[in-house]
Order: C-alpha cells, then sequence, then structure tokens
C-alpha cells in the first residue's frame, strides 16, 4: 500500500500546501510517493525529493504539462496510478480542478475536504459549512482525496533524500488551452500560507477606510491582508483576499477580524486559526463565539490605538 501526492508548485519550489498533503498521506500508511507534473520543473522535483518522510518522486516533464491544465494534469495521474491505494491533492484550485478528473476515470468516489485521517480507509470532513463533521469510510480500492491543508502540519521541507524517477510526460489532450495568467504581486505573505493575518469586514464602510484601517496594521504585523465577503462583494476588497468558504481556507496563527460579525460562511474559512482576536462594536456578533480574545469597540477607534502601541 502506497500514496500518491499530487504537488503543487511553480516548476522550481514546492508551495507549502504540498507539505500538508504530505502529512496526510503518511497518516493514511505505507510509502509516499510524490509526483511532480510540469515544464523545466527539475527544481520543484528535487526540492520534493528533500521532504521528510517522502520514499520517491516521480517527475514527469513535458510541455503538455507546462500551464498545470487540469485535463493534463489528470491524465498524468492516472498514467502513473496503478498500485496506488491512495491518490492525494492539496484542497486548492488545481487540486480541486484536477482531482474529480481523476476520480471520475477510476470510477470511484472522490474524498472532498479531509481534515483527519482515522486509517486507510476512514476519514473526517467537515460539512455544512464546517458546522459538524462527518466521519467516512471508503470501500473503494483507490482513495481519490483532497486535502484541507489548515487540518494536517506541514511535512518538514528538508531532510529527506527520496530517489527522482522521470516518467514520460502525457500527450497533450487539446480539451483546453492555456490563454493567459493575470499574477498580482505583492511584498505580503500568500494569503493562505500567512503565519498572521489581519482581515476587513462590511463594518468598514468603504475601499478608502479599509486601506486606512487594515493596511497599517498588516505593515506593522508582516501580515497578509484578508476580508470577509461582505467586504469584497461591496468592493472594498478584491476578491482574492476573501476568506471563507467560497474564499480561502486559513489558518495562521492569530486571526485578527476587525468589523466581521462571523457569518457561517467566513468562519467556515478561518476557525481552525490558532488564536482569533475580534474586534467588534457589537456584543452579539457571532465572531465572539469563536474568539479567543474579542474586544467590543469601536475598530476606527481601537485599531489606530492599536498601530501606535505598536
Amino acid at each position: 500500500m502506497s500514496a500518491l501526492v499530487i504537488a503543487e508548485h511553480d516548476n522550481t519550489s514546492i508551495k507549502s500546501a504540498t507539505l500538508n498533503a504530505v502529512t496526510a498521506a503518511q497518516a493514511c500508511g505505507g510509502d509516499v510517493h510524490v509526483l511532480v507534473a510540469g515544464q523545466g520543473a527539475a527544481g520543484a522535483a528535487d526540492a520534493a525529493a528533500r521532504i521528510s518522510g517522502v520514499a520517491k518522486v516521480v517527475h514527469a516533464d513535458g510541455q503538455s504539462l507546462k500551464d498545470g491544465l487540469a485535463e493534463n494534469v489528470a491524465a498524468q495521474v492516472l498514467a502513473i496510478a496503478g498500485g496506488y491505494s491512495h491518490i492525494l491533492f492539496p484542497a486548492t484550485a488545481m487540486g480541486k480542478s484536477a482531482a474529480p478528473r481523476v476520480a471520475a476515470k477510476l470510477d470511484v468516489c472522490q474524498i472532498s475536504d479531509i481534515t483527519k485521517v482515522g486509517g486507510p480507509d476512514i476519514f473526517e470532513r467537515p460539512i455544512y459549512a464546517g458546522n459538524a463533521i462527518a466521519t467516512v469510510q471508503s470501500g473503494d480500492a483507490v482513495k481519490v482525496i483532497t486535502v484541507r491543508t489548515t487540518g494536517f502540519d506541514a511535512a518538514v521541507a528538508t531532510g529527506g533524500s527520496a530517489v527522482v524517477e522521470t516518467v514520460a510526460a502525457v500527450v497533450d489532450g487539446a480539451k483546453s488551452r492555456f490563454v493567459g495568467r493575470e499574477l498580482s504581486k505583492s511584498d505580503r505573505p500568500e494569503l493562505t500560507a500567512a503565519k498572521i493575518i489581519v482581515s476587513g469586514g462590511r463594518a468598514l464602510g468603504s475601499a478608502e477606510k479599509f486601506q486606512e484601517i487594515i493596511t497599517p496594521l498588516a505593515d506593522k504585523l508582516g501580515a497578509a491582508i484578508g476580508a470577509s465577503r461582505a467586504a469584497v462583494d461591496a468592493g472594498y476588497a478584491s476578491n482574492d483576499l476573501q476568506v471563507g468558504q467560497t474564499g480561502k481556507i486559513v489558518a495562521p496563527r492569530p486571526y485578527i477580524a476587525a468589523g466581521i460579525s462571523g457569518a457561517i460562511q467566513h468562519m467556515a474559512g478561518m476557525k481552525d486559526s490558532k488564536v482569533i482576536v475580534a474586534i467588534n462594536k457589537d456584543p452579539e456578533a457571532p465572531i465572539f463565539s469563536i474568539a479567543d480574545y474579542g474586544l467590543e469597540a469601536d475598530l476606527f477607534q481601537v485599531v489606530p490605538e492599536l498601530i501606535n502601541a505598536l
């Protein structure tokens, strides 16, 4: 019995979500192998080989895998899937696109967003926006799984010495084509990997106030910036900053929520944070029910005071 983790990478380095998926794979039992599929991705393959606990890296390199199109990544997984009892993807945009294709072709049920492994065939996953945890037992010969990265500690990125095996890249299926990519560049940490996050909600009132209040606090703390869905829908922040069930799932050490009431879908995306700090003038705000520290106050007054104190 062995598990295959599909690496998320930029052809040079391994992204942190892969490390969490490796930890989940180790809990499934057996050897852990990692697939690095890309073009010019030797650097990423070498980085994967250094991950502690990885027994082998399978490196597929070719033009068809350059842009990570889900159809081609899925085909590459299927080409080497024989012999694996578990195939794990990080529950990222890449993983959520490719995993269902693999599960469908293997004619098995996908097990989505697992947060705990109870045994080789037993997994826990959140349902109802995280208000309940389902324990799922799979009878399929191959388990195709997406891993909620906040549920697992990251594997140690160094210390391993896995062998790297090169395999042929699949032929481009020509079912989709890559048109372009617009990347936002920032000196801040990536939201899903940040150790500190400062998020703002609809109570900030405008995009100008969002920048005026949230940005200086994030700068002081070296934090990433997040936002509630209500703030994003109101145009206060860009869509890529949204935290929640329909946004990004995060679990920083401190999560500071300023002016966020705590809708269910928002809390589903951040309640695994190690420490939650809520600032809201409404004493009945649901966010206080999960906060480790709650400050019932006007954020326009206390946040500037906090910035000055820092």
